[in-house]
């Protein structure tokens, strides 16, 4: 009976083809929202999560003044490069300890000028922020301890400074002092707050602090954690150093932050999968009105084919079979529409991945629930056409015109 049923449906949806095609339509255009949003927010969780790795496994970055609040950035001291040295020696879970200072200024080459970020460092910072020379040289000991004026610099300096000329050897200026350029970054991309992690100039720490900023200040010091290690305990330890080399009573608060690389990672993948979230269940509504879109039209098929209906319950077809043959239809148009809707939505979320530079991230689970949703959204609304349908007086469906 079943089959029967079935062919039977099949029979009426093919006789109105454009119909049931624009009936379907809310329901292929809900489904494909929903997979195209949660495919492109899984895709832009894991890229955050691999970009925030990239910076370094087992990170923590230790800088002046609290998140938030009075007491924050430029009322707190700034470190020292021996609060650095402190901390490699005390903390014996630490691999590497790079102290950084960082400033904006002009690049410029010939007639080339280019507004880029300087750095001050360590050569330890290219291992600890996985980065690696495309050609050329980092700094050599000597270099970093006469403050020698070396720079090495990323491919968006050299792009817009050199074009596709070797900038190895060439003399650029930053500000007003004139640095050598002993080597070439690889090319790193956006990080996953947008900046271009290219567009750097690294120069020796004492090199920065000389020439660059007139002060032993540091701006932030990275600690990278040996594999294994916790990096919770570390973090407490780093803290209570940094609690005792300032001076800070018991009473008083932090005017330090020590960060751990972790909690950026779980901060951003948390916005991002609430923002999924939202957006998958704005994109479901559309669902609900494509359901009713099929109510719609099952209550003018009802109705159009009323005599039809007469004639089978006076011949002897049972109630639940008139009531089986209306909700089958309308599961058959959803269900139809919930399988056009995973197909558009993935081809949706394949092309947009490279617009947006998202990875494609597809979650089968998604696709069975959107499908079994669309499908329950035809027997939910198929329901009260289909039962009007079976209570339908046989004398009266007759003599209906």
């Amino acid at each position: 009976m079943l089959w029967n049923t079935l062919l039977l449906a099949l029979r009426e949806i093919k006789r109105n083809v454009m119909r049931s095609f624009l009936t379907v339509l809310g329901i292929v255009i809900g489904v494909a929202s929903v997979i195209t949003m949660v495919t492109l927010g899984n895709g832009a969780t894991q890229q955050v999560t691999t970009q925030i790795a990239s910076l370094g496994s087992n990170l923590l970055m230790v800088t002046p003044g609290r998140r938030m609040g009075p007491g924050s950035a430029g009322s707190s001291p700034s470190f020292k490069v021996e609060d650095g040295e402190a901390i490699a020696r005390e903390i014996t879970s630490a691999a590497l300890v790079v102290p950084v200072a960082s400033r904006s200024t002009s690049a410029i080459f010939g007639n080339q000028n280019w507004s880029t970020t300087v750095t001050g460092t360590t050569n330890a910072f290219l291992e600890l922020r996985s980065m690696s020379l495309h050609s050329g040289r980092s700094f050599s000991d000597s270099e970093a301890r006469a403050g020698a004026a070396v720079c090495v610099i990323g491919q968006t300096v050299r792009e817009k400074l050199f074009g596709s000329q070797d900038p190895i050897g060439s003399r650029i200026r930053l500000g007003a002092l004139s640095f050598q350029v002993i080597g070439l970054l690889e090319a790193k991309g956006q990080s996953t707050m947008g900046q271009d992690q290219d567009d750097t100039v690294l120069l020796p720490l004492r090199t920065f602090q000389r020439r660059i900023s007139g002060n032993q200040d540091v701006g932030m010091i990275q600690v990278s954690i040996r594999e294994g290690q916790p990096t919770e305990k570390a973090q407490r330890d780093i803290r209570l150093l940094m609690r005792e080399r300032r001076r800070l009573a018991v009473s008083e608060e932090d005017n330090f932050n020590v960060m751990d690389t972790k909690e950026i990672t779980r901060m951003l993948t948390g916005t991002t999968q609430v923002l999924t979230g939202l957006l998958g269940a704005v994109a479901a509504v559309s669902l609900l009105v494509g359901g009713i879109g099929i109510m719609n039209i099952m209550l003018v098929s009802v109705t159009e084919r009323t005599r039809e209906i007469g004639t089978r319950l006076a011949i002897g077809a049972l109630e639940r079979e008139v009531l089986m043959q209306f909700l089958v239809e309308a599961v058959v148009l959803s269900s139809s529409g919930g399988l056009f809707g995973i197909l558009l939505g993935l081809g949706a979320s394949f092309g947009l991945k490279n617009l947006l530079q998202v990875p494609f991230v597809f979650n089968p689970g998604i696709a069975i629930i959107a499908f079994l949703f669309s499908a329950a959204v035809g027997v939910l609304f198929g329901y009260f056409p289909a039962l009007k349908a079976a209570r339908l007086d046989p004398i009266e469906a007759l003599r209906h015109e």
